[in-house]
């Protein structure tokens, strides 16, 4: 992490591609486990953990509370957690649907990809500035 106001923005979105790159992993836990019987499937929250962060700086305006959040030295990490509340249709209990994994991981991968190229675009900036 980059101790700088001018890299807040830096320092969140290398926080969210963090999360975004542990969410991939679980959804290829997912993947790999589709028929182990009994198995659950594993997820992770990191936008509403993000988002009561920031609120919870009560400043007005997004600059502000990444800033604050920054400054504090947060490291805001989301959390992984056991599905339990998608039921099994299938009979050995196992509730990961190979389907919808394969989707959510093709989402999650742009997303983190967006992610790093939103990261590489504000370095570029920088190097713009210091030219």
């Amino acid at each position: 992490m980059i101790s700088s106001d001018a890299f807040s923005y830096i320092n969140l979105l290398d926080m969210t591609a963090d999360a975004s790159y542990q969410r991939q992993t679980l959804i290829m836990n997912n993947i790999a486990n589709g028929d182990t019987p009994g198995y659950k499937r594993q997820e992770m929250e990191f936008a509403s953990v993000l988002r009561r962060e920031l609120v919870g700086t009560h400043e007005k305006t997004l600059d502000r509370a990444v800033n604050v959040l920054d400054d504090n030295g947060n490291h805001v990490d989301g959390y992984e957690y056991t599905d339990y509340e998608h039921y099994s249709y299938r009979l050995d209990g196992n509730n990961s649907d190979p389907d919808t994994e394969q989707v959510e991981l093709a989402s999650e991968q742009l997303r983190y990809q967006s992610l790093t190229t939103s990261i590489t675009n504000e370095f570029n900036r920088f190097a713009t500035v210091c030219k």
